[in-house]
């Protein structure tokens, strides 16, 4: 992913980077019902008679097939291949796929079923290898007489994978065999012979020097001189460690893999359910056939409902579309009433629902979490924000551009309700050009000499290994993990460019280090793709760079790096002692103040522009005062008091300068921001009744805007846009008209009501405050105001009704349903994508982990990164989406 462009002599703007736009993850997935399939790099099954080539059967990435080299020597046999004198079984090309994505893992598996013709071959004879000749591999299962041999290339070991490990010896005899070796990212190496254990011991160091050009050979080795004779019955090849268990599933399943069952037709209806009915239910149905609405007495979001019917009788027949109301009454664009029609597409899927038994997956559908699709989400690679940008260059290379890249570099844009969105995060010329201008600053700022240092003791402009060593010490820093062979020589090459044009030690160095800053590993925070079927947990680099992301906003320090190095973020204690690290740096508590601030949208107060003839005493400053109440106020209950995440609702204290204070009718009690008990101050209390939140119903304190953000942001509720037909401008208030009367009227129109009834009651409570946060009894025309109203939380059919503001924020902190709307929001944040209907189980069990620890942030954040949302990877297909 990196290219160098360099031209000495001439200006420092001599090293161009040319910037990969943004990428998307689309998520692939397959399985196999009968045996293991998840992290299959190649199967081999010699079942029927393939000529002289082996074709690779695991569907994962491009084939890698393989040629038989003297087809004379072999014979297709009884659903084997039988080995009777020398070959090799080769592909053509190296074994990319395999030996990138153990790399990437640090596991292999390698599984195959064979019958030695005798147990005199040594050497040993190569079964299955991964190598160029005798003395250099990645990996080799062979055999050694009466003995499996494994020879495994690590950085602890020599390049010839020795010293070996073996099976006891006579265990392997002329029969038919099912061999397994396994190696996990610890270390812990095992063979298996017929589902059991025989062998294990430690292999240490990790794998991520594997030759890259080394190909894939069976029953020999490249060179031809380790020959094996015998039976290959199946060979498979895992970028993971198989467990005990899995090891026995597959020798269970035999050495001829059967073909997978179809699916029977109740999973086909659940599949359809659980993809498309659920999502079409939750965007066409659910606005007016939910517990709360249920029009004509019909209940489409539960199960039980549903399937009763409504005044109409049963509107879902099993298996019967034709006979199924709903069909009929979707098929003739009946319904949805005053919407557009179910598209084709749509229709189809809901036929086939119907036809093939239409059952409900779930009890319950949930709206919101389908808005973003009914399956997996799409994954973006991830663009360091701005803010993210600036602190990583201050902590890669202790250079502090904060003023210039908030200049210059274009503002990250809202989308979702966050600004670390990651589909939104493109790059355009303008990103290109402020990438190149900031990396030439950020180098002319630097100790060049004392920062290349670091990694190295040489100062010789060399090209040797010595020059390799320290660009590939410096670039694991630079880039959040290990530089692979081509970046190696890629960024070695600057050096050897500065030294041809007469250049020193130092203007190499400063090259190299602006041509890493402008790289897009640099920029992006990229991982290593795959493509093979299943997730995969992430690489330990990998992970440390989540971590620090996710709970600083930051790169990994040295401390989460020499973890990375060592191995330990895959032991659970040791991670768990890392993520209590890192959430004690003050790195964390600037972060969580980043995702309030995203959340709250508090940048928009700078813009706030108050009509002045109905609020003269607005200024400025207020808007920036309101912004450090909501900070210092969310800072206390996270932090300094360690309370539930939901007590950010309801608190009896707040912070406010004089000026503030003055504002909200509190008499000021010292200079600057101090913290204010409100337990005795009518409707203070909590984050809804700060300014920073209030000010989002405009001018006109409107209970849309402000119902809307309860129903959003705290509820997770769902709301579709208003028909064209309606006219949606606000009639303003006047004598005998409050804000609420207006919202009481549009909740009894008929068409207007079966939405406003979700979400304009949420900010009734709030009638008492104005556009600017002030409290009052009366409104500007004298119409006495209320603070009572209800709570309809998604899901339920009945609504909760409150007596006033503060009985509202209790309410509310009390609510499973808020409580569960905050993961969301975090997690969200957190992951820097929409959640889908895919990621909700993992969500569930993160808010049951964080409940159980307090509902805290900390106790949030580590469930977060403890979960399969970031420990895991899915697999993807890579796109380019850029300008």
């Amino acid at each position: 992913m990196t290219n160098a462009h360099i031209k000495l002599p001439g200006t420092r703007k001599a090293i161009v980077y040319l910037l990969v736009a943004a990428m998307s993850i689309i998520l692939v997935d397959t399985a196999n019902a009968q045996r293991i399939s998840s992290h299959l790099q190649t199967l081999y099954t010699f079942d029927e008679d393939q000529g002289d080539t082996v074709r690779d059967r695991s569907g994962a990435g491009k084939p890698l097939d393989l040629k038989i080299q003297a087809a004379k020597g072999v014979e297709w046999k009884n659903g084997a291949l039988v080995i009777r004198s020398s070959t090799s079984i080769v592909s053509a090309t190296p074994a990319t796929k395999i030996i990138d994505s153990v790399k990437r893992s640090g596991e292999i598996t390698i599984e195959a079923w064979i019958k030695p013709a005798n147990n005199s071959q040594a050497g040993p004879a190569r079964i299955v290898s991964l190598s160029s000749d005798t003395s250099q591999r990645n990996v080799t299962l062979g055999q050694d007489k009466d003995m499996v041999d494994i020879r495994l290339r690590s950085s602890k070991t020599d390049r010839n994978g020795l010293p070996s490990m073996a099976s006891p010896r006579k265990s392997l005899q002329p029969k038919l065999t099912h061999v397994v070796f396994t190696r996990d990212r610890k270390g812990t190496a095992t063979i298996y012979l017929d589902g059991r254990k025989v062998a294990n011991r430690h292999v240490a160091g990790d794998l991520g020097n594997w030759d890259a050009m080394h190909r894939l050979i069976l029953a020999n080795e490249a060179t031809g001189d380790r020959p094996w004779i015998g039976e290959l019955h199946m060979v498979a090849i895992f970028a993971s460690a198989l467990t005990e268990s899995q090891v026995q599933q597959n020798f269970a399943a035999g050495s001829k893999p059967s073909p997978p069952k179809p699916p029977s037709l109740a999973s086909v209806s659940a599949s359809l359910f659980e993809h498309d009915v659920a999502p079409l239910f939750a965007k066409h149905c659910l606005e007016c056939h939910d517990s709360a609405i249920k029009k004509g007495d019909l209940d489409l979001s539960r199960k039980t409902a549903a399937l009763a019917g409504g005044e109409s009788g049963e509107v879902i027949v099993p298996g019967k579309s034709a006979d199924s109301l709903l069909w009929q009454s979707v098929s003739s664009d009946e319904m949805p009433k005053d919407r557009a029609p179910l598209s084709n597409d749509e229709k189809a899927a809901l036929k086939r629902w119907l036809d093939s038994g239409a059952v409900y997956s779930v009890d319950r559908i949930d709206p919101v979490i389908y808005v973003h699709g009914g399956g997996s989400s799409d994954v973006w690679v991830q663009r360091l924000t701005v803010t993210e940008y600036i602190t990583t260059i201050r902590r890669a290379v202790e250079v502090d551009i904060a003023k210039e890249a908030q200049a210059i570099l274009p503002p990250d844009l809202r989308a979702d309700g966050f600004r670390n969105t990651a589909y939104n995060l493109s790059v355009d010329l303008k990103h290109v050009e402020a990438y190149a201008r900031l990396a030439e600053i950020t180098v002319q700022r630097m100790d060049v000499k004392k920062f290349a240092a670091r990694f190295s003791k040489s100062t010789k402009l060399s090209t040797d290994d010595t020059m390799r060593d320290h660009v590939a010490a410096m670039g694991k820093w630079m880039f959040r993990g290990p530089l692979s062979e081509r970046e190696i020589n890629a960024y070695s090459g600057i050096a050897t460019t500065v030294a041809s044009a007469g250049g020193d030690f130092e203007q190499a160095m400063a090259y190299i280090i602006e041509a890493m800053l402008q790289s897009p590993r640099f920029i992006y925070r990229v991982e290593r793709q795959h493509d093979a079927g299943g997730s995969r947990e992430v690489d330990s680099y990998e992970l440390a760079s989540r971590l620090s992301y996710i709970l600083w906003g930051a790169p990994p320090d040295e401390a989460l790096m020499q973890a990375a190095d060592r191995g330990e973020l895959q032991d659970a204690a040791k991670l768990n002692a890392q993520v209590k690290r890192m959430l004690n740096d003050p790195l964390a508590k600037d972060r969580s103040a980043e995702f309030v601030s995203e959340w709250l949208n508090l940048p928009r107060l700078r813009n706030m522009r108050p009509d002045p003839k109905r609020f003269p005493n607005w200024n400025a400053k207020l808007a920036d005062d309101m912004r450090d109440e909501t900070l210092a106020y969310f800072h206390d209950v996270v932090w300094k008091e360690d309370r539930p995440l939901s007590d950010l609702l309801d608190a009896q204290f707040t912070y406010a300068t004089p000026e503030l204070a003055t504002h909200y009718g509190l008499k000021p009690i010292g200079n600057g921001l101090q913290r204010y008990d409100v337990s005795s101050v009518p409707g203070r209390g909590g984050l809804l009744t700060q300014g920073s939140v209030l000010t989002i119903g405009g001018d006109g304190a409107s209970m849309v805007s402000r119902g809307l953000f309860v129903l959003d942001d705290l509820l997770r509720g769902t709301i579709n846009a208003p028909p064209p037909c309606v006219n949606t401008t606000p009639p303003p208030t006047k004598a005998g008209l409050t804000q609420r009367g207006i919202a009481e009227q549009r909740i009894a129109d008929v068409k207007c009501g079966v939405c406003h009834v979700r979400f304009e009651p949420l900010a009734f409570g709030l009638e008492k405050f104005d556009g600017v946060g002030v409290y009052h009894e009366l409104d500007q025309f004298g119409n006495k105001l209320r603070d009572d109203g209800e709570v309809l939380f998604p899901g339920d059919a009945k609504p909760v009704k409150y007596q006033s503001s503060a009985e509202l924020m209790k309410v509310l902190s009390g609510s499973d349903r808020v409580r569960e709307s905050l993961t969301w929001k975090v997690t969200q944040f957190a992951t820097g994508r929409p959640l889908t209907a895919a990621d909700a189980p993992i969500v569930a069990a993160i808010h049951k982990s964080a409940q159980s620890a307090g509902g805290t942030y900390p106790s949030l954040m580590t469930a977060i990164v403890l979960s399969d949302l970031v420990q895991k990877s899915r697999p993807t297909e890579t796109r380019h989406t850029g300008k």
